[in-house]
């Protein structure tokens, strides 16, 4: 092992270790559970205390599932590419060429200003172009989970900027603007009917996750879910905000009933428009299967990613390329330690057993 390779593994057993303090052990419950049952779950494989309550680990079998710590060691499957993913811009520029991306307006890196074609511009710049647009995303572009992320639109009768559809004044939104760094703004895509019709007030996306088989090489679909939005996660749809996740079935394209990774209820409905979720199909979906399989094998260094497509009236397009993915939104349909997704962990040396 080389120096370099020695100092590339020290970083990333330090950022693990942090990792693991700060996102397990000190991170936020949502479920009730006493001291013991979360000394446990943190103790006894990497896991959250809302996992061990999330997956009923009191009845079912811990070792059957994938663990929050897992799926953080499961970032370093990709590398040294992991970067493609893991940086939005890039991520989005190197897309482009191949598939329909949201365009991007406008970007604040280090107090600088500047549009995509590196035109120096000012805050009253992105006034107008609010104003302009009608709608448009402030995205955070160094955090994930939808951390950050508001969606700003125009009321051209009160003539006043909104952000997350309350107004405010224009001095105020361009204080929003500068008191913020590391931001960037992005055409906001008129989602399909069929999502209108399930919740209209989030952009709702599907996580779709290809990985490259061990055995052979190829590029396959392992697994996808309709990410949906509720009046608590508004403007996104995150299932880390609360948001609700339906399992897709791979050869119809057809939703399964929905799951919350904040309770353990069911949902075949939508909970705050009443619409049905159970059974809707999502439209040419296997057109969409056979062009993401074309798209990832136009990326051969990596191993796995995690896509996020949002379905419009024109087709679909890619809102962010992630490295990782998040087990909870899986493994709410059962655990994955003994099947297809911890033989994967296991060839990459992600897990032992």
């Amino acid at each position: 092992m080389d120096f370099f390779k020695i100092v590339r593994w020290t970083i990333r057993k330090l950022k693990l270790f942090l990792l693991y303090w700060r996102r397990i052990v000190f991170a936020k419950n949502h479920f009730k559970c006493s001291f013991y049952t979360k000394l446990k779950a943190n103790i006894l494989g990497g896991f959250t205390a809302d996992q061990w309550k999330l997956y009923d680990f009191d009845h079912n079998d811990r070792k059957e599932y994938l663990s929050e710590f897992d799926w953080y060691r499961s970032r370093y499957i990709n590398e040294p590419f992991d970067f493609v993913c893991n940086n939005k811009i890039a991520s989005a520029e190197i897309l482009k060429q191949y598939v329909r991306v949201p365009e991007s307006y406008m970007i604040k890196n280090k107090g600088h200003l500047t549009s995509f074609e590196s035109v120096s511009m000012t805050y009253e710049d992105g006034l107008r172009l609010l104003k302009e647009k009608g709608k448009m995303f402030f995205k955070p572009y160094g955090k994930g989970k939808g951390t950050g992320v508001v969606i700003m639109t125009y009321d051209y009768e009160k003539d006043m900027p909104c952000i997350d559809l309350k107004p405010i004044s224009k001095a105020d939104f361009l204080d929003y603007l500068r008191k913020a760094d590391d931001w960037f703004l992005s055409e906001a895509m008129k989602q399909h009917s069929y999502l209108d019709a399930i919740y209209d007030k989030t952009v709702n996306t599907i996580r779709f996750i290809t990985l490259k088989e061990p055995e052979t090489g190829k590029i396959k679909v392992f697994f996808a879910v309709q990410r949906i939005g509720t009046k608590d996660t508004i403007p996104v749809d995150n299932g880390s905000r609360g948001g609700l996740v339906a399992n897709i079935d791979l050869e119809t394209g057809q939703l399964s009933e929905a799951r919350c990774l904040h309770n353990r209820n069911v949902y075949k409905v939508h909970p705050d428009s009443g619409a049905p979720i159970e059974g809707v199909i999502i439209p040419n979906w296997n057109k969409m299967k056979e062009e993401m399989l074309k798209l990832a094998e136009k990326l051969p260094y990596m191993h796995f990613i995690a896509w996020d497509i949002l379905v419009t009236e024109e087709g679909h397009c890619i809102i962010e390329a992630n490295t990782s993915s998040g087990v909870n939104i899986i493994q709410l349909w059962g655990g994955q330690r003994k099947k297809e997704l911890g033989d994967f962990y296991r060839y990459h040396r992600v897990i032992k057993k």
